[in-house]
């Protein structure tokens, strides 16, 4: 599940004329997007950025929805085949990335376990009361996931199978590539200044209305929500979360996450509340928010400073507390007049 950043309005308290500015949003994806240019070119209209954008989303959709059985990776999904199946060449890309940072991450992100997060019945179709699977249970459906299962092909562009009951599951990356792809378009426009938001998935470029450092609010992981835990200032770069603090069940008195550890096959147990990556590409940024939730403060955060990314993991101590461990990248990005350790506190 995906926690909320929240782009901060620059004019809640009153500000003076400045550049000209466009706005978009809608429906997509079963969230929302937004899409703030400023000072754009006299020419460009919201109607035809409005347009521009919702191409680019609707092309997404028709390629890696999971909802859509006219999807290419819905296609792909039903086949039982294991020879190659053409795609267009976007789809590839996105599987490049979802197989590197699924390796970087020693299977922490895997497009393949969706049949695990259904039998503990998390998934879309899952009942929510039944049962907890038995260890037999959760074997047999490990040997049906597996990235190392799956290929893909640059020339001509195609997948593949290597076991014919892989599924490919990409709502966790999708909308990071979708962000992505709205970005290229404005920069081939020469659009220097805009925002790009989905689902709290958000990618900016430049500085915002007031000339300043885009500001990004990280909602406080807790079930009361609405309130800010910490503010990123961003350029040039996107962000992403990842949290369960909304999204688990109680079975036989005990708490269970929607996330399940692809490696072990059962719901994620640790102290991470929600976890922020920021990266250049929204794509990465996506996945590894993912990656980083499952991994959980300590694995995780090891493995950013390794590979030297900006990541935040808001973790819950003994007495309830919230506490921010941050890597060193990431210092930079908060909106502190210092941070000069590893853990900062957020406020209420």
């Amino acid at each position: 599940m995906k926690a909320w950043l929240i782009p901060i309005a620059f004019c809640l308290l009153g500000c003076h004329a400045g550049p000209s500015e466009i706005v978009v949003s809608g429906p997509t994806m079963g969230t929302t997007y937004t899409v703030r240019i400023v000072s754009p070119h006299r020419s460009l209209t919201s109607y035809e950025l409005r347009r521009l954008v919702e191409d680019e989303l609707r092309a997404v959709d028709e390629s890696m929805s999971g909802y859509r059985e006219d999807s290419e990776i819905s296609r792909f999904n039903a086949t039982a085949s294991t020879d190659w199946f053409d795609v267009y060449r976007e789809l590839v890309r996105v599987l490049e990335v979802a197989l590197e940072v699924g390796a970087e991450s020693r299977g922490a992100f895997d497009v393949t376990v969706a049949p695990l997060v259904q039998l503990w019945g998390f998934g879309p179709d899952g009942n929510k009361a039944e049962a907890t699977p038995t260890e037999r249970e959760i074997a047999d459906v490990r040997h049906s996931i597996g990235i190392e299962k799956l290929r893909v092909r640059e020339e001509p562009p195609a997948l593949r199978k290597t076991d014919s009951s892989i599924r490919v599951d990409l709502n966790g990356i999708a909308p990071g590539y979708a962000v992505d792809r709205i970005a290229a378009r404005l920069d081939a426009l020469e659009l220097r200044r805009y925002m790009v938001d989905i689902g709290g998935e958000i990618r900016v470029r430049g500085r915002n209305k007031k000339n300043e450092s885009w500001r990004i609010a990280v909602e406080r992981p807790e079930l009361a929500a609405g309130e800010v835990f910490a503010v990123l200032r961003l350029e040039d770069e996107a962000v992403a979360t990842s949290g369960e603090y909304r999204n688990f069940v109680f079975r036989d008195g005990k708490r269970y996450s929607h996330t399940v550890d692809p490696r072990t096959g059962a719901p994620i147990a640790h102290s991470l509340e929600s976890v922020v990556v920021v990266h250049p590409q929204a794509i990465y940024a996506d996945a590894w928010a993912t990656a980083y939730n499952v991994l959980g403060p300590n694995d995780g955060y090891a493995l950013a400073e390794r590979l030297s990314m900006a990541v935040m993991f808001i973790v819950k101590d003994e007495t309830g507390a919230l506490e921010a461990k941050v890597t060193t990248s990431f210092c930079k990005r908060l909106d502190l007049s210092r941070c000069e350790r590893a853990e900062v506190t957020g406020t209420s």
